[in-house]
């Protein structure tokens, strides 16, 4: 290709089009991220984090059994499932994010200076997020963002208490199909900047 430096094979793979693929930073995590004329970045940012995150989208298979198939072979094998999960390790604690993490409920506090959370029998729809996103940049400063759709935090809460160290809470969110859909893919979305012209 005109203009681009070649890897140098057994020395590097390194182009000139490395720096475009190399995502760099602990990126952002946002709630509800969406995109009418422009994207929402600032608007849905759900705090600072400490530690990065962790995104893992893993598909599911089975193998055919066939005798005489004593290795895996291409044919047999069937992608039957998925899961999309990211784990965040948050900086700060709020009151939204503990009530995601307990699929807790609002109570009625005696103490006119605090809010109440409890806890509740039900999972509820309103215990989804619409979306949780992470959003990180690559040397070049372009965007890639994954969104999950229907996330709910699957970890619980944990908090952590140590002398001179802040407390970094980790959570863990979980994609999920909509009841309505085929039920056979979850809804994340991966978006690539598009190649410079």
């Amino acid at each position: 290709m005109e203009g681009v430096k070649m890897a140098k094979y057994g020395k590097t793979g390194v182009t000139t089009d490395t720096p475009k693929n190399v995502m760099f930073g602990a990126g952002t995590i946002h709630k509800n991220l969406k995109y009418t004329e422009s994207w929402n970045f600032e608007e849905s940012i759900i705090g600072a984090t400490s530690g990065g995150s962790k995104l893992t989208i893993t598909p599911e298979f089975v193998d055919i059994p066939a005798d005489g198939a004593m290795v895996a072979t291409k044919g047999l094998k069937v992608k039957v499932g998925e899961t999309a999960e990211m784990e965040i390790n948050f900086l700060e604690i709020t009151k939204e994010l503990v009530k995601l993490a307990v699929i807790g409920k609002e109570g009625s506090s005696k103490d006119s200076k605090m809010d109440l959370i409890e806890s509740k029998p039900n999972l509820e729809d309103t215990d989804y997020l619409e979306n949780i996103a992470f959003v990180g940049k690559t040397l070049e400063g372009k965007d890639v963002i994954v969104i999950m759709d229907n996330a709910l935090c699957i970890s619980g809460f944990e908090s952590e208490g140590e002398n001179k160290k802040e407390g970094v809470g980790t959570y863990k969110f979980a994609c999920h199909a909509d009841i309505g859909s085929d039920l056979d893919t979850l809804p994340y979305h991966i978006y690539f900047p598009k190649p410079s012209m």
